[in-house]
C-alpha cells in the first residue's frame, strides 16, 4: 500500500500521482481519475478528493475499518476541499459545505455500488442552508434526499420504506411530481423519513457531519461486496481489482429553482453511434432523478432553448473530452443558478453497432489509427450487429429469464415437440415457431430447424439446444425453470402464467428473458463500417478463423462472414429428416448374420463401401434342416448385409451435403467429423410411446425392437460410452460409409474445376491403436474410390483430442494423426468429472463464491483445461516433426471457438485456427487480432 491515501482535485490543479491522471485509474478509480483529469485540463470541476483503491483493499484486510493511517488524510483534504469552496465548512450551521459521497472503481460498474448526496445536512445546518439560499424548498428537498439514501446505502434501511412515505404525502397533497410538494411539505417528510430511519435503524439520524462522512465511506467500500456488484464483475468477468475508490466532492445543486438542473449525456449516439450530442436533463433535479424514472426528462437539444449559454458551454466541453480522451464520452453535469459543472465523465456504455461505427469514424477523423479502433471494440458485442433484435420500444416486459444460449429475438407460436413443429411448418409456412422442450436432443433438429427461436426448461449453455441454435444463428434460451411444461393439457406455465400451445411467446437470447406476447424484431444490417473494421482486423490477427458448419446455407454463411474453412462438420447433423432418419434407425435395429459376417472376414471383404463393389456375392456356408436332418451347405449370396442395405441411402444423401459444403468453401479447408454421438439417441427412448409407434410404422418393426434396441444401446453416462471412433470399430460400415461419401464428393467437385481439401477428422481417440486402425481402412476406403474414378484428391486423416489421455499421450497419436482439432467441451466435461447438461445445480453457487473464477463451458479452463492443451500440443508437435519432418495443423472446434477470451488463449499457445458457428465467426476474428494486438476491449 502506497504512502498516500488521499488525493485532492479541485479548480485547475489535481494532486501528482506521479503519472498523468489518465492512467491511474488502477489506483484513483475511474471517476476520481477523470475528475483528476478535467481539472487538469480546465474543465469546471466542484473540488473534492479521493481516496485510493488501496484504502478499500486495507479496508477488508483490517476487518471493514479504515486504516489509522488514512483518517488524518482525509480530514486534511477536506480542509483542501472547505478552502477551495469559498470557505464553507461540513456542516456550519450558517453557510453549510454539502458533498457527495461516490464510488468509483477502475472498470465501470454503473448502478452497481452506492452513492450518497447531500452528506452533512443536519437539523441545525438545513435551515442555515434554507437562510443562506433563501429557498427553504430546495433545503428540505436536499436534507430528505439525504435522510433516504443514506438510511438506504449507508444503514440498511430499504429505500421503499422513504417511498412509502413520499407517495403518501404526495397522496394526502393532491401532489403528482416531487416538485409539486411545498416547502412545508418537505419539512413535514423529512420528520417523516427521520422516524423511519429511527424506526429501523434503532437509533436517531446523525447530526454530526464527520460521523455522516467517514459511515458514508464504510458504505460506499461495503457496496463493493454487495450482491449486485459481485454478480457484475462476473458477468462481465472482471477480476484483479483491489476495490473501489471513494470520491468525495462539493455539492452543487440542479434543485435550486428553475436556473437549475442537471443531466446526463453522451458525446455521441450510443445506440447507433452517430455524431451527434445525446442525452436528457431536468430542470430543477438532481443527478439520481434522471435515471431513476421519477420524471421525465427532455432532450438535451431542448436545453439549448431554455439556458443558451450553457448549452453552448456544454458543447464545447463535449468537443474538449472527446479529442482529450479519444473516445466516445458519458457525462454527467450540473447547473447551479446559471454556473455549469462537470460532475463526471467516463468511456461510453454502446450498443454493439454503435460501437463499430464510433470505432471506424473516429480513425477517419483522425482521433485515433486503425490499431485502435480494432482494439477498441470488444468482440461479444457485435453480437447486436448479427443477430435480430426486440424492438426496444415494445412495452412488453420479462416474466422469467433461463440462461441467454444464442443471442437474437424470437417471438413465435408455443408448440411443444419436434414433429408438430414440423407439421405445424408444413401446414402453415411462414408462421413463427416457438419450440419449447424441457431439453432437446438429436430427435428434435428437424423440429428445431423450422422453429424461430428454442426455449428449454432445463440445460445450460453447451447443451444441444445451445449448441445447435448458435451454429444456426437461432435464438436460444436454456436453463428456465419457470417454464412447466404439461404436453397432456398442450400447455405450458411460465411464472404461473399458463400459454397455451399456439399462442406467443417472445425470447430474447441476448438477456435470458422470456414474454409472453409478441414482441417485433428488428433486422440485423452489415454496415460499411462493420466491413471496414473487419479488414482492419484481419491484418493484424494470425490465428486462422473456421466454422462449425453442416450444410450448405451454414457454410455459405460462414464464409459470407469470413469463414476460412470448416473446423468442424457434425455428420449427424445430417442424418435428420424423413428420408433420412428411417434409414439411419433400420441400420441401427439391423441384426448381424453371423454367418455372412464369417463368410465375408474369410473372403477379405472389408464392407461393400469399402470395395465399391455393391453387388458382389459371398460364398456363405448354413445349416439347413430338412424335416429334422441337418446339413451343412454352401450358398452364394449378395455381400451386401442388412446393416448396409441401411445405410446404403444415405451414401447419396452425405455426397450431395458434402459436393455442396465443398463447393460453397471453395477450396477452404473442411474438416469432416465421423459419426460421433451414441447410437440410442437417433431411437425414440421409452417414454416416448407414441414416437416409437410412428418409428415402428416408419421402418417396419415392432415397438418391441425398438425398446430392446435402447435397453441394448443406453448408458448411464453417453458421454463416457459407446460413441466416437468406437461406434466405426464396431461398426465398420459406418465409417467406411462416411469415408466413401467424403472422398466420392471431393473426387467431383475437383471433376467441376473446383479446389477441395477434405480433413477427415475421427472422434473420441484415446490410444493410438483406434486411430492407427480406423486410418488404415479409411486409406484403404479412398483408394478404391480414387482408383476406381480416375482421379486422385488431396486428404488429410486426423483426431479429435477430447479425452485428458489423448492430450497425455499426443506424442504417440500424432505418429498417425496429420491434425489435431480440441473438442473443448467434451474435454472440459472430461477434465472436471461434469456434465455439461447437469451443472446448473451448484454452477451458480462455484461462481459466486469462487471455487472456480468462470463457467469453463463458456471459457476454456485455463489452469486445467488449458494446461493439458498446452501438453498436447507440445508433445504432438515435437513428435509429428520428429517422424514425418511435418508441421502439425492444431486447431479447436468446441463451443470455445467462439468465446474471446478463449480465442486469445488459443492464439497465445499457438494453434493455427479456431472453430466456431457461423455467426460467431466474425466476432473469433476481432479477438484473434486484438490477440496479435496484444491489447483487447475488456483490458480498457
Amino acid at each position: 500500500m502506497s504512502a498516500k491515501h488521499v488525493y485532492f482535485f479541485g479548480g485547475k490543479a489535481a494532486e501528482d500521482t506521479g503519472l498523468d491522471a489518465k492512467g491511474q485509474k488502477e489506483l484513483l478509480g475511474g471517476k476520481g481519475a477523470n475528475l483528476a483529469e478535467m481539472c487538469r485540463i480546465g474543465i469546471p470541476v466542484p473540488p473534492g478528493f479521493t481516496i485510493t483503491t488501496e484504502v478499500c483493499a486495507a479496508y477488508y484486510e483490517q476487518g471493514k475499518k479504515i486504516p489509522e493511517a488514512a483518517v488524518p488524510a482525509i480530514e486534511e483534504a477536506l480542509k483542501k476541499v472547505e478552502a477551495a469552496f469559498g470557505g464553507r465548512k461540513l456542516g456550519d450551521p450558517a453557510d453549510p459545505l454539502l458533498v457527495s459521497v461516490r464510488s468509483g472503481a477502475a472498470l465501470s460498474m454503473p448502478g452497481m455500488m452506492n452513492t450518497i448526496l447531500n452528506l452533512g445536512l443536519t437539523d441545525a445546518s438545513v435551515e442555515g442552508l434554507a437562510k443562506k439560499t433563501d429557498n427553504p424548498r430546495f433545503a428540505y428537498d436536499s436534507y430528505r434526499r439525504l435522510i433516504d439514501m443514506f438510511g438506504s446505502t449507508a444503514m440498511g434501511c430499504e429505500h421503499e420504506k422513504f417511498e412509502h412515505e413520499i407517495h403518501e404525502m404526495k397522496a394526502q397533497k393532491g401532489a403528482k411530481l416531487d416538485t409539486d410538494l411545498s416547502a412545508d411539505d418537505l419539512k413535514e417528510l423529512v420528520k417523516r423519513y427521520k422516524a423511519v430511519y429511527k424506526k429501523h435503524v434503532k437509533d436517531d439520524f446523525p447530526q454530526d457531519p464527520k460521523k455522516q462522512l467517514f459511515l458514508a465511506v464504510n458504505a460506499v467500500f461495503n457496496s463493493w461486496n454487495g450482491n449486485k456488484a459481485i454478480e457484475y464483475r462476473r458477468i462481465e468477468r472482471i477480476t484483479g481489482l483491489k476495490g473501489t475508490a471513494v470520491n468525495v466532492q462539493a455539492m452543487v445543486f440542479g434543485n435550486m429553482g428553475n436556473s437549475s438542473g442537471t443531466g446526463v449525456a453522451f458525446t455521441r449516439d450510443p445506440n447507433t453511434g452517430e455524431n451527434v450530442f445525446y442525452g436528457d436533463y431536468l430542470i430543477n433535479a438532481q443527478g439520481e432523478d434522471v435515471v431513476a424514472g421519477i420524471r421525465t426528462p427532455e432532450p438535451i437539444a431542448q436545453l439549448n432553448d431554455e439556458m443558451p449559454k450553457v448549452y453552448e458551454q456544454l458543447v464545447g466541453i463535449r468537443s474538449t473530452l472527446e479529442k482529450h480522451y479519444k473516445e466516445m464520452q458519458d457525462i454527467e453535469f450540473t447547473v447551479q443558478d446559471g454556473v455549469l459543472y462537470m460532475l463526471q465523465t467516463r468511456s461510453g456504455k454502446r450498443t454493439g453497432t454503435a460501437a463499430v461505427r464510433i470505432a471506424v469514424e473516429m480513425a477517419k477523423e483522425k482521433l485515433i489509427d486503425e490499431t485502435t479502433a480494432v482494439k477498441r471494440v470488444a468482440p461479444d458485442s457485435l453480437n447486436h450487429l448479427l443477430q435480430p433484435q426486440l424492438d426496444p420500444k415494445s412495452d412488453i416486459k420479462a416474466v422469467a429469464q433461463g440462461i441467454a444460449a444464442s443471442p437474437g429475438g424470437a417471438s413465435g407460436k408455443v408448440i411443444l415437440t419436434a414433429e408438430a413443429a414440423v407439421e405445424h411448418a408444413e401446414k402453415f409456412p411462414g408462421e413463427p415457431i416457438l419450440l419449447v422442450r424441457k431439453e432437446t436432443s438429436p430427435e428434435d433438429v428437424a423440429g428445431m430447424d423450422v422453429a424461430k427461436g428454442i426455449l428449454t426448461s432445463t440445460g445450460g449453455k453447451a447443451s444441444h439446444a445451445a449448441v445447435v441454435a448458435r451454429g444456426w444463428g437461432k435464438p436460444c434460451v436454456v436453463g428456465c425453470d419457470e417454464v412447466k411444461i404439461d404436453e397432456a393439457a398442450q400447455q405450458i406455465t411460465i411464472a404461473g402464467h399458463v400459454v397455451k400451445v399456439g399462442e406467443f411467446v417472445t425470447i430474447n437470447g441476448t438477456t435470458g428473458d422470456v414474454m409472453i406476447g409478441k414482441v417485433p424484431t428488428i433486422a440485423p444490417s452489415m454496415t460499411a463500417d462493420f466491413a471496414t473494421l473487419m479488414t482492419w482486423a484481419d491484418r493484424s490477427r494470425k490465428i486462422k478463423i473456421r466454422t462449425n458448419a453442416d450444410s450448405p446455407a451454414d457454410s455459405l454463411k460462414a464464409r459470407e462472414f469470413g469463414a476460412e474453412g470448416i473446423g468442424l462438420c457434425r455428420t449427424e447433423h445430417m442424418f435428420f429428416g424423413k428420408d433420412r432418419i428411417a434409414a439411419f434407425r433400420r441400420m441401427i435395429l439391423a441384426e448381424d448374420d453371423a454367418a455372412k459376417t464369417a463368410a465375408r472376414k474369410e473372403q477379405g471383404i472389408l464392407s461393400v463401401f469399402a470395395t465399391g463393389d455393391y453387388f458382389a456375392t459371398v460364398e456363405v456356408e448354413r445349416e439347413i434342416d430338412f424335416g429334422g436332418q441337418k446339413q451343412t451347405v454352401k450358398t452364394v449370396e449378395p455381400a451386401i448385409t442388412a446393416r448396409e442395405r441401411a445405410l446404403a441411402p444415405l451414401l447419396g444423401f452425405q455426397r450431395a451435403d458434402f459436393i455442396g459444403i465443398f463447393e460453397a468453401m471453395d477450396g477452404y479447408p473442411v474438416t469432416i467429423r465421423l459419426l460421433d454421438p451414441p447410437l440410442h439417441e437417433f431411437l425414440p427412448q421409452k417414454d416416448n410411446v407414441k414416437g416409437a409407434e410412428e418409428v415402428a410404422k416408419q421402418i417396419g418393426v415392432s415397438v418391441e425392437q425398438i425398446f430392446a434396441r435402447v435397453d441394448e444401446l443406453h448408458e448411464m453416462n453417453p458421454m463416457m460410452g459407446f460413441r466416437g471412433c468406437r461406434l466405426p470399430l464396431v461398426f465398420p460400415e459406418i465409417g467406411d460409409m462416411q469415408v466413401r461419401a467424403i472422398i466420392e464428393a471431393a473426387i467431383e467437385v475437383k471433376k467441376r474445376g473446383k479446389s477441395v481439401l477434405p480433413e477427415i477428422m475421427i472422434p473420441l481417440v484415446g490410444v493410438v491403436e483406434e486411430l492407427s486402425i480406423l486410418k488404415k481402412r479409411a486409406i484403404a476406403v479412398a483408394d478404391a474410390c480414387m482408383k476406381a474414378a480416375g482421379v486422385t484428391v488431396e486428404y488429410q486423416i486426423g483426431t479429435m483430442i477430447e479425452l485428458p489421455r489423448a492430450c497425455i499421450a499426443a506424442d504417440k497419436i500424432a505418429e498417425e494423426a496429420e491434425f489435431f482439432s480440441f473438442g473443448t467441451n467434451d474435454l472440459t466435461q472430461m477434465t472436471f468429472g461434469f456434465s455439461r447438461d447437469d451443472i446448473k445445480g451448484f454452477m451458480p453457487t462455484y461462481l459466486k463464491d469462487k471455487v472456480l473464477p468462470i463457467d469453463p463451458f463458456q471459457t476454456i479452463d485455463f489452469n486445467g483445461v488449458g494446461e493439458l492443451m498446452k501438453i498436447g500440443i507440445q508433445k504432438g508437435r515435437t513428435s509429428r516433426t520428429a517422424k514425418h519432418g511435418q508441421h502439425l495443423k492444431i486447431g479447436i472446434c468446441g463451443e470455445h471457438g467462439g468465446d474471446p477470451d478463449s480465442v486469445v488463449f488459443c492464439h497465445k499457445i499457438g494453434m493455427d485456427y479456431v472453430s466456431c458457428s457461423p455467426f460467431r465467426v466474425p466476432i473469433a476474428r476481432l479477438a484473434a487480432a486484438q490477440a496479435a494486438l496484444g491489447d483487447t476491449a475488456r483490458d480498457k
